[in-house]
């Protein structure tokens, strides 16, 4: 009895055919499962503009610019929701961002060797907190602080800009405004702190053994380099924080009282409102107007995520000359 060797054609011509139908299968799998993923935001889009299309059509591109929001009358509005959204978006952007590019640079360049490990673990488990346990704390911890400390040191250093003026109650933007910056920072942190392992060590050496302090060769090398990894992290994170509802929602007041001038003041976000209200509508036009209200959030999420893939591919570019 004869053994074909291994090297024979017939058993390379048949492990080419199972490695064909292995390219093929692999080929499917992943082409299905990136089309799932893209008929899933597909549907929920769908959903969300057919469900909006009854306020649309009775409120049209004016209920951007509307403040009212009257149940009883029928009568809707998304720009105090609108209002809400940005100003405790980007507030806390602007406190978690410095924050997490000083953790990043901590815990890239700065640290012991180690710490960096317990440090880092412990930072990143911030985002493991449920948004509703870390509400629950606003609730009994944050919002008792800031009204009895923060706020009057605010209205009292600052009460003149009328920003940080009315009375003190815990509950309102400011409260939000800390609560987004906790979610936020361990995100855009953990990416600065890849961000900043990622420059090569060569170019940081190189700036050292010119005489340059720690200071000037982070400054000089270090940020430059990652400058536009971390306008994309800061633009993640800042989706991260448009799209909360429940943590929000535990600390805002949930006012629908019109725009909040001053950040002591209750207010209301396009999440935390959705959250709250819909439930509890009473009309067809009122969860209508709700649906409308999510269009206008899915496209900010939406316009957000893109604009960080955009920053990230340009940055790509520059360094590779790819597009």
């Amino acid at each position: 009895m004869s053994v074909v060797p291994s090297s024979h054609p017939l058993h390379l011509g048949g492990r080419r055919a199972r490695g064909r139908l292995g390219d093929l299968v692999l080929h499917g799998v992943t082409l299905a499962a990136a089309l799932a993923g893209v008929a899933v935001l597909v549907l929920i889009g769908l959903e969300v503009v057919e469900g909006s299309h009854r306020a649309f059509g009775r409120f049209g591109l004016h209920f951007l610019a509307s403040s009212a929001w009257n149940p009883v009358k029928d009568v809707y509005g998304a720009w105090p929701y609108v209002y809400g959204t940005l100003v405790s978006s980007l507030l806390a952007l602007a406190i978690a961002t410095p924050l997490s590019i000083a953790i990043g640079l901590y815990l890239s360049e700065l640290a012991p060797r180690g710490v960096r490990g317990a440090i880092g673990a412990l930072v990143e488990m911030l985002a493991a907190i449920p948004s509703v346990v870390l509400g629950l704390w606003g609730i009994l911890v944050l919002g008792p602080f800031v009204r009895a400390h923060v706020e009057p040191w605010l209205n009292h250093t600052l009460g003149f800009t009328r920003i940080f003026d009315g009375p003190y109650s815990g509950f309102g933007l400011l409260p939000a405004i800390l609560i987004l910056t906790i979610m936020i920072v361990p995100i855009v942190s953990s990416i600065c702190r890849e961000l900043f392992l990622a420059v090569p060590s060569e170019l940081e050496e190189g700036a050292l053994a010119l005489g340059t302090t720690r200071w000037e060769m982070i400054r000089g090398v270090i940020l430059p380099a990652a400058r536009p990894g971390i306008a994309a992290a800061a633009i993640l994170g800042l989706g991260r924080a448009v799209g909360e509802a429940i943590a929000v929602s535990q600390v805002i007041g949930n006012s629908n009282g019109g725009i909040a001038r001053s950040l002591f003041a209750p207010s209301n976000t396009l999440a935390s409102g959705i959250a709250n209200e819909f439930q509890g509508a009473t009309s067809k036009l009122q969860v209508s107007s709700l649906f409308y209200l999510a269009t206008i959030l899915l496209a900010i999420g939406l316009a957000v995520n893109l604009l960080a893939q955009l920053i990230v591919r340009r940055f790509e570019f520059r360094r590779t000359g790819v597009d």
